[in-house]
């Protein structure tokens, strides 16, 4: 089988096609349903990140380790010579001289394309400040597709902070190319950004705003929480807007049987706790879905065939 991403650099989703999109979920679903191939069987992937992380780190190198890969790097830059003024780019240089890949988090914008002019292994992008979170949305999209069991026509509402939050951005960024219907749930001052809008519009899909999660929740195959971060606003006008950003189960009495609840983790209090036990959560399996999307994406770089 043809696999286009065979020593490729994973730096954003809109470097993705529909196909290669597909591809990941594909790969992802097969190795979920039979693990234990050892896919990065003598492969050494460098896990460098230059911010702390949780999820993102121990599941990049728990899917290494479950494809009988080996791991080596750090998990802060306290201990590196980045605190001794080393560049990033001199940095690429020298680990890509040890490993076959590296996977990358860092504070700064651009980093990871940055990163990828410099090293001679593919670069994977971990987070990159407020920018891209690739993964983390092959991790979304594995989760709509396992639930729904498709990825196009779906009615996808994304609540909370649409204007900083890079996992929002970059699922209606790949949605784009399943025809997917959006609904924008935010205050005014978190509203998604123009240029998100603008690429909605050119990719011709629908899109609402909406003041409520009630409005919502009847019609949404999809509804995606997002932190509504107090630290935006003053207190008064927190605690003003912060109820109408809030799920919790009594409120999805008018859901859909096939709707899910998905978040990037981790949640604060927009998701109560009596959501948890209702058919319609799937935060909790949508970051087990990490590793898995992590896999099939380590497994595509570092073979050329899976």
């Amino acid at each position: 089988m043809n696999n286009p991403l065979y020593k490729r650099n994973i730096i954003s989703i809109p470097d993705f096609s529909r196909d290669e999109l597909q591809l990941v979920i594909d790969t992802a679903e097969r190795i979920k349903a039979a693990p234990g191939r050892q896919l990065l069987k003598d492969k050494i992937v460098a896990s460098c990140f230059f911010e702390p992380s949780t999820r993102t780190r121990l599941s990049f190198e728990t899917a290494i380790q479950a494809l009988g890969g080996r791991v080596i790097g750090f998990s802060d830059d306290g201990n590196t010579s980045a605190k001794k003024g080393e560049t990033l780019a001199d940095a690429m240089k020298i680990i890509g001289n040890y490993v076959d890949a590296v996977v990358m988090r860092h504070p700064q914008e651009g980093s990871a394309r940055l990163a990828s002019e410099f090293s001679s292994v593919p670069i994977v992008n971990g987070g990159d400040g407020a920018n891209q979170h690739p993964t983390q949305t092959l991790l979304d999209l594995l989760s709509i597709h396992e639930t729904q069991g498709t990825l196009d026509g779906l009615r996808v509402a994304l609540v909370g902070d649409l204007k900083y939050g890079r996992t929002v951005h970059s699922l209606a960024q790949a949605l784009t190319h399943f025809n997917c219907q959006f609904d924008f749930v935010s205050p005014d001052a978190l509203a998604m950004p123009e240029y998100i809008l603008e690429e909605l519009d050119d990719a011709g899909m629908q899109y609402q705003h909406a003041a409520t999660l009630e409005e919502v929740i009847p019609h949404a195959d999809i509804i995606y929480m997002t932190r509504v971060q107090r630290e935006r606003f003053e207190e008064s006008e927190y605690q003003h807007i912060r109820g109408n950003f809030i799920l919790k189960a009594d409120m999805l009495k008018t859901a859909k049987p096939n709707l899910r609840v998905l978040h990037p983790l981790p949640r604060v209090d927009e998701i109560d706790v009596d959501v948890d036990s209702t058919p319609y959560a799937y935060y909790f399996e949508q970051a087990k879905n990490g590793l898995y999307a992590r896999q099939a994406l380590l497994a595509l770089v570092l073979n050329q065939s899976v």
